[in-house]
């Protein structure tokens, strides 16, 4: 069993949301198929999950923006382009120095 969590942690989400998809449908169908509930129920279930993977997806992008890495590294890189490209518009007579 703690291979499973393992591996899941692994996996890109895309594939995990594929496969939460995947998931959701079998049991929809399912649902349909053995009238367990009614069709009318079913359909609310369907939105109901739809819903559910939105706001796991918007869960997900909170989380990673939470945990934002510092990237010290690009940082520079980037104060190295924002030099750059200042030189390059001043030779061509653009100011743009800051007021």
């Amino acid at each position: 069993m703690l291979e499973i969590f393992e591996g899941l942690k692994k996996m890109k989400h895309i594939v995990k949301i594929i496969t939460l998809l995947m998931a959701i449908t079998t049991v929809w169908v399912g649902l349909l198929q053995t009238s367990m509930i009614p069709s009318s129920h079913t359909w609310s279930l369907l939105v109901y999950c739809i819903v559910s993977l939105g706001c796991y997806g918007l869960l997900m992008v909170g989380v990673g923006l939470m945990q934002f890495p510092t990237c010290p590294r690009e940082a520079l890189l980037l104060q190295q382009d924002i030099i750059e490209a200042k030189g390059y518009l001043k030779q061509r007579g653009i100011d743009v120095s800051v007021s």
